[in-house]
């Protein structure tokens, strides 16, 4: 055998080893292409799609600070000279985070919401930092059960008025919407706010809209104290900003009004340009709560006051309020705040 021979064949053994080999050799698998997080625009700006589904869930919130002033009784209410400055403050801080999440279904769309308040203070009494549930319920069409804010959170624009009471409960409501008119009815648990009792309250309202003008009739009724309050409300574009106007009548102190027989605010905001806004407002209440479960004690009230808006940049927005409060057989106030707030 010669050395070219010898060198073929031991070739062609390694070749045949080495295939043996390889045809037993560990094929590492090919990775998965990662699912990337889709837009969802069919609920408006902000929504993804939750990977593997079909659900869009949108996540948003703001941080909040806040610096509260008032005066205090004993050095206010005597005349100017009696006045020393601002005697009360408080600063506080609030984080706040909220999950909406939405489908389409047979039904209607499908929303699961949540939102959660952190809340931070000196702890100068019981409760001033603490965690709270906003709100938290669930939604199919025009059906809505959880806990979450009634139509008596909706107020004036500007930090002046004061038309709604207990504004959150847990409750189910439904809502026939055809556009330019709304109807809608609420039953809320009541137990604990006026009462000890199962107190059960039922909302009723109707609004309507009509290019720049809208009216909302609402009503609500305690049966655990078996009283009721009604109140309306407009809002209306004109010239460079928005005027509304409200009116109250209560039959005496119940869940959602108790300050006074009756009361009508009103406020307008100025769009001085894209980024400031002022808001003066007024509010009178006549007749107010005697302390004793009724409208008997012959008081009146009146506030006066003024908020300005300024956008600094976007996401980040600054309120100044101040308003000046007269009470019948009762010292004056003078309140307001300052705030800062990043929203995302």
């Amino acid at each position: 055998m010669n050395i070219k021979s010898l060198l073929l064949g031991s070739a062609a053994a390694l070749a045949a080893v080495s295939g043996a080999q390889a045809a037993d050799a560990i094929v590492a698998a090919e990775p998965e292409p990662l699912e990337y997080v889709r837009v969802c625009d069919a609920f408006g700006t902000g929504y993804f799609y939750i990977p593997g589904t079909e659900t869009c869930l949108k996540i948003g919130g703001f941080i909040r600070v806040q610096g509260d002033f008032g005066r205090d009784a004993s050095d206010w209410g005597e005349g100017a000279d009696a006045v020393e400055g601002f005697s009360d403050w408080d600063v506080f801080s609030r984080a706040y985070i909220s999950f909406d999440a939405k489908s389409d279904t047979e039904f209607g769309t499908l929303t699961g919401f949540a939102a959660i308040e952190f809340n931070a203070d000196n702890d100068t009494g019981p409760g001033d930092s603490r965690i709270d549930v906003d709100e938290a319920y669930i939604e199919l069409g025009g059906l809505r059960a959880g806990f979450f804010y009634s139509w008596w959170d909706k107020g004036l624009n500007g930090e002046t008025d004061s038309i709604g009471e207990n504004t959150e409960f847990n409750s189910i409501r439904y809502v026939y919407d055809a556009g330019t008119f709304q109807a809608g009815i609420a039953v809320d648990e009541l137990q604990g706010i006026t009462t000890r009792d199962n107190g059960v309250g039922i909302e009723g309202i109707v609004s309507a809209s009509l290019g720049g003008v809208s009216f909302d009739l609402l009503g609500g009724f305690d049966t655990e104290l078996e009283e009721g309050a009604i109140r309306a409300l407009l809002s209306a574009d004109v010239g460079p900003g928005t005027f509304q106007a409200a009116a109250i009548w209560a039959s005496d102190p119940n869940a959602y009004w108790s300050d006074s027989e009756w009361s009508v605010a009103a406020s307008y905001r100025f769009n001085a340009t894209e980024k400031f806004a002022i808001t003066p407002g007024a509010q009178y209440w006549g007749d107010l709560n005697d302390g004793a479960g009724g409208f008997d004690s012959g008081d009146d009230q009146w506030r006066v006051g003024i908020t300005a808006d300024y956008q600094i940049t976007e996401g980040l927005a600054s309120r100044f309020t101040i308003n000046y409060t007269d009470p019948d057989d009762a010292d004056e106030q003078v309140s307001g705040f300052l705030r800062l707030q990043r929203d995302f």
